[in-house]
């Protein structure tokens, strides 16, 4: 049984918690994070849900995702997704989101890095990857429009290739 604290809609803790599964009450919220890993030749580890997954099987998604557990930061929760997703042991101290998009019961906290990562080193948690593979801007794209990837928005993901090495809203001149 998994818990998640209940936030309100400026992020503070309102003292209870929902099981997974249940659905927020109108005016409570919860934390969600990802994270996308870029590589040097601009490509973003994704990975492949399983067939079992509730959500979305089969599919492939960015690099990491899920919910922040009660008592637990945004950082606490993409450090500790990633460590059961894919066995990597990022330390996230010096790292705040890139972005936070807001959805109707709660927060998506996006985290975006750049790793050269070696496939065969990963660990992948059988529960809830079957597969990774890093692929470009392109690939994703083609991937959303067949069908294969997690619904993503086109320009949300051309936002997320062109954001992972700066911060902010607009681009830095040289």
């Amino acid at each position: 049984m998994e818990l998640w604290d209940i936030i309100d809609e400026n992020r503070q803790l309102v003292g209870k918690t929902i099981e997974r599964g249940t659905t927020c009450l109108q005016n409570e919220y919860r934390l969600v994070v990802h994270l996308c890993i870029f590589n040097s030749k601009n490509e973003m580890l994704i990975q492949q849900r399983q067939p079992f997954k509730k959500g979305w099987p089969n599919m492939w998604d960015i690099s990491v995702g899920g919910s922040a557990t009660i008592g637990e930061t945004s950082k606490d929760a993409v450090h500790r997704e990633t460590l059961e997703e894919l066995g990597l042991d990022i330390n996230f101290t010096n790292e705040r989101a890139f972005l936070t998009i807001n959805f109707d019961t709660g927060f998506d906290d996006f985290y975006l890095i750049k790793r050269d990562i070696d496939l065969k080193t990963l660990k992948l948690q059988y529960e809830e990857v079957q597969n990774v593979k890093w692929a470009s801007k392109l690939e994703v794209q083609k991937m959303i429009n067949n069908g294969q990837f997690i619904p993503y928005y086109n320009d949300f993901i051309n936002s997320l290739f062109e954001m992972y090495e700066h911060r902010g809203a607009h681009k830095i001149s040289n």
